[in-house]
């Protein structure tokens, strides 16, 4: 509840700042808002997530939960799944939190910049009916729409997947520090993966060798670029049924993968 609680603050200072600008243009206004919000959204689903994960396996062996609950028969899969699930809860409802913020401070914002515009083409004496209508365009496209939520859902994929591969770390790390330092190391090699895949790869492999170079190094590193679909919404661009499904169907392979690999290796820990 402190970490939801420590969100629900950061994004309204965030919404704040976004109002705070100085900016004359409508759809300068709304975009600017979307894509400060959107951006805290992104840092701190990845930051709880890493966090939150790298934490789950030492406080319970130090509290001594795990060995209380491992007496038992629970399965070691169980175990890990269950706490996996239990930080994608915390991350997933606290983006349903901040997005009915954000959705309900663009939604005043949308109307309170409409009226302004309006009232600033009548001083120029612009009030013709197609320069209103390409005005009322322009806000309903940066306006509340449905991309957004699509934003905020890529946004809890992209989490899903790093704190997933945050639990893997935390099987053979030794430390949380370690898990959390390697955890954020990952995030920004994965933010890069193409361009690596393009300069490494390119010029010394071919056909069949750069082709398993990538997938192998897409397997280590996830691409997290899936899921970057932020930018394109605050530009205005729609986001498609087929890319949220091709993000749904990455974020599940990686999950599944990785947590597979988890599991293998939290089998063989010696508690």
């Amino acid at each position: 509840m402190k970490i939801l609680f420590f969100l629900v603050i950061f994004c309204v200072l965030a919404v704040g700042a976004g109002f705070a600008f100085s900016v004359i243009n409508p759809d300068q206004q709304l975009s600017l808002i979307k894509s400060v919000s959107l951006g805290a959204l992104q840092i701190f689903s990845i930051v709880i997530g890493v966090v939150s994960t790298a934490l789950l396996l030492p406080k319970d062996m130090e509290d001594r939960t795990l060995y209380t609950i491992l007496a038992r028969p629970v399965p070691r899969f169980d175990y890990l799944a269950g706490k996996l699930l239990g930080v994608l809860l915390l991350i997933g409802g606290g983006l349903i939190l901040m997005d009915l913020v954000l959705s309900l401070v663009i939604w005043a914002r949308q109307g309170q910049v409409l009226d302004d515009s309006m009232r600033t083409l009548v001083m120029q004496g612009r009030e013709d009916a197609e320069t209103q209508q390409r005005v009322r365009e322009i806000v309903a496209r940066q306006g509340l729409t449905w991309n957004m939520h699509w934003a905020v859902f890529a946004i809890f994929l992209k989490a899903a997947v790093v704190t997933t591969l945050s639990l893997v770390l935390s099987c053979v790390a030794s430390s949380t520090l370690f898990t959390i330092v390697v955890s954020f190391c990952v995030v920004i090699i994965g933010h890069g993966e193409a361009l690596l895949r393009e300069f490494f790869l390119h010029p010394h492999l071919g056909g069949m060798a750069e082709r398993g170079a990538a997938l192998a190094l897409a397997i280590v590193f996830p691409d997290l670029a899936l899921f970057d679909v932020v930018d394109g919404v605050v530009s205005g661009r729609i986001v498609s049924w087929g890319a949220v499904a091709d993000m749904s169907g990455a974020a599940a392979l990686y999950i599944a993968g990785y947590l597979a690999v988890a599991h293998l290796l939290f089998v063989e820990k010696e508690l």
